[in-house]
């Protein structure tokens, strides 16, 4: 859907800790808005912000990224489940895969499972991994079934490969419809073996089912979109109806858009290899991508594995309302706790006491406190010095130092965060550009860069709202898999009919969301190991044999031709224009916020406090810049969504598409 052909205005939502994100599209023009979270009420940031984005009586399609199933999950506020599987099978979500949560602790701890033990009912049938009948369903236990569940909010149900012949689940399914309860079940989800895996994902699904449905049944009723997609774990959006009763589905909703913004924008650039760093006012995320984004199935959330495919990100619990503290002993801390959108940091004025990453900026004089948010919310630096001080005090030092040392504890956090997913997966920083964004990510970027060893920095337009772009440059997406367990010299005949039945049924889902046949692109992959293995990588499924040695060997060193190669899951990925296809940042019209920064000094000189030193910096207004113009360090430069710092020793230079290129050193 193109809002200059069809008089349809496009938007992204990006809900985050702090703010809410938006930008619309329309007529060719961008706009972006950020505006306070609402925790109590997260959808009412939603339509406030949608409302103030776009002209009154406006039509339009909304694609958002919601928090809402994640924070669930964290604060362990979903529904009361009630899990049905085989006798005997009760305790796998308990039991797990048996490993050390604490590698060196005597006693581990986990947390508690979803579902408590009275609401775990085993029930009599089973299914062979074969597809086989090994025992019947009982139909007077089906019947019973029912009253076994009461004071359940939502039901999940998971036996015994069911991968393999669905028939006995969607008997039971049929045996509870008509109870009001959200259903949960796993083959319709999840029909790839593993019972632990499927039924740990089952459950989160169902465990937040219930207030998603709530969430986005709100949206859809008060919203007055023409449609609505909710961006996905794995890198594409999904219809809102799917959302609703597949939640799992976006337990990493918002960093994916961040990472599909990034792409584009470096893509744009001429740059094919980045490493995404996204920080926002209460984590961040990080991923890397060799041009294109990774996925992984290994991703783990309030203690449960969650085997939807998801993009490679890593995430950290330190932002720009991250707080800081002394703990017992001694040491300074710095999150995960966040003040979040309410009160939020001190600098706010919304009656935040604790000092946080955002107030020590601000007081380092990074952070100016008449440009933040265009100049819609300036803030109060003189707030932060009695915290300050106090914080200072407690670790013996004096407010300028203490500041700086908040922002050392928190790159210290977000670097080891970067190393996750780069060094330690065989990967050296310094083959990759770093794209910063979220709102405090451009205060950061530099010393970051600077430890890693990355000599590339690019720094989007608007990088405060890119992950909201970002679900507007995704696809719609859908994928389709099967476990099939078949052998390499046994594949080439089964796995052509599989892959054809699993394209139908993408291609069928793609058309129901009124996309066209001719617009849908279809791509096969294949999860294999070698015999004998416990995990799998993905790979093209052309040649997947010989694919799957090259892959064996880049992750891990070595490979073993001639070893027996197994087909576990074949996927089939389907793949639908994004809303926005190419280009209009570049051309963007005027900026919610940007009346008032035209009306202020284009540039002045600021006071910095750097490395223990009080320095003389230019501050600038991004929009003032033109194409090819350099900046040196020290600087600050300033937009409505997000502040860059460019420390001395550095240089930022305007690119042709609105981006700026960092570098040590001069040009």
């Amino acid at each position: 859907m193109s809002s200059r052909s069809s008089g349809v205005s496009i938007v992204g939502v990006d809900t985050g800790g702090t703010f809410t994100d938006v930008v619309a599209l329309t007529d060719g023009a961008l706009t972006v808005l950020k505006v306070p979270s609402t925790p109590d009420d997260p959808a009412r940031a939603v339509l406030e912000g949608v409302r103030a984005a776009l002209p009154a009586g406006r039509p339009f399609a909304l694609v958002h990224g919601s928090t809402v199933a994640t924070n669930t999950l964290l604060e362990r506020t979903g529904a009361r489940v009630a899990l049905i599987t085989n006798r005997g099978f009760e305790d796998v979500i308990e039991i797990g895969r048996q490993n050390r949560p604490q590698l060196y602790a005597i006693v581990g701890h986990r947390p508690p499972p979803l579902v408590a033990r009275p609401d775990r009912h085993g029930i009599a049938g089973r299914i062979g991994p074969d597809g086989a009948e090994v025992e019947p369903l009982d139909e007077d236990e089906l019947a019973a079934l029912r009253g076994r569940l009461t004071g359940a909010e939502a039901v999940a149900i998971c036996l015994l490969h069911s991968y393999a012949a669905p028939d006995h689940e969607e008997r039971v399914a049929a045996a509870l419809e008509g109870l009001g309860l959200p259903l949960s079940v796993s083959v319709r989800l999840l029909p790839e073996y593993r019972e632990y895996e499927r039924t740990a994902t089952t459950v989160v699904n169902a465990y937040v089912a219930s207030r998603m449905d709530a969430y986005l049944g709100r949206l859809a009723d008060s919203a007055g979109a023409e449609r609505i997609r909710v961006m996905g774990s794995g890198g594409g959006a999904i219809p809102v109806e799917r959302a609703r009763r597949e939640p799992v589905h976006t337990v990493l909703s918002g960093p994916a858009g961040g990472v599909a913004g990034a792409l584009r924008v470096a893509g744009e650039a001429g740059i094919r290899n980045i490493l995404t760093f996204d920080m926002g006012g209460t984590s961040t995320d990080v991923s890397l991508c060799p041009g294109e984004p990774l996925h992984t199935r290994e991703f783990t959330i309030a203690g449960l594995p969650v085997a939807v495919p998801v993009l490679d990100i890593h995430t950290v619990g330190a932002g720009g309302g991250s707080i800081a503290e002394v703990d017992a002993g001694g040491a300074l801390r710095v999150g995960p706790r966040s003040a979040g959108a309410d009160p939020g940091p001190i600098c706010y004025g919304r009656g935040g006491r604790r000092v946080t990453v955002t107030d020590a900026h601000a007081w380092l004089g990074r952070l100016p406190s008449d440009v933040f948010l265009g100049g819609e919310a300036p803030l109060d630096r003189a707030a932060v010095e009695g915290p300050l001080r106090e914080l200072a005090a407690a670790i013996g030092t004096d407010s300028d130092a203490a500041a700086e040392g908040i922002l050392a504890v928190a790159d210290t956090a977000m670097e080891g965060a970067l190393r996750v997913i780069s060094i330690e997966r065989g990967h050296d920083p310094a083959d990759f550009t770093l794209v910063p964004f979220g709102g405090a990510a451009g205060l950061h970027v530099a010393e970051l860069a600077h430890r890693l060893g990355v000599t590339g920095v690019l720094v989007p337009p608007d990088p405060g709202v890119l992950s909201a772009y970002g679900m507007l440059a995704s696809p719609v997406r859908k994928e389709a898999a099967r476990s099939v367990l078949l052998r390499d010299e046994a594949a080439p005949d089964g796995a052509p009919a599989i892959y054809g039945a699993l394209e139908e049924e993408a291609l069928s889902a793609m058309q129901g969301e009124g996309i066209a046949a001719a617009d849908v692109t279809l791509r096969r992959f294949a999860d294999a190991r070698y015999a004998g293995q416990s995990f799998e990588l993905r790979v093209q499924a052309e040649g997947w044999a010989d694919a799957f040695h090259r892959a064996h060997a880049a992750r891990y060193g070595f490979d073993r031709p001639g070893a027996a190669v197994e087909l576990v899951t074949a996927r089939v990925e389907a793949s639908g224009p994004a809303p926005i296809q190419a280009g209009p940042r570049a051309a963007r019209a005027r900026q919610a916020g940007e009346v008032r920064e035209e009306a202020g000094d284009p540039e002045r000189t600021g006071s910095v406090i750097y490395g223990g030193e009080r320095l003389d910096a230019r501050v600038v207004r991004r929009s003032a810049l033109h194409a090819d113009e350099t900046i040196e360090g020290p600087a600050v430069i300033h937009e409505y969504s997000a502040t860059l710092w460019v420390p001395p020793g550095w240089s930022a230079r305007v690119l042709d598409g609105g981006s700026l290129s960092m570098r040590r050193g001069s040009r």
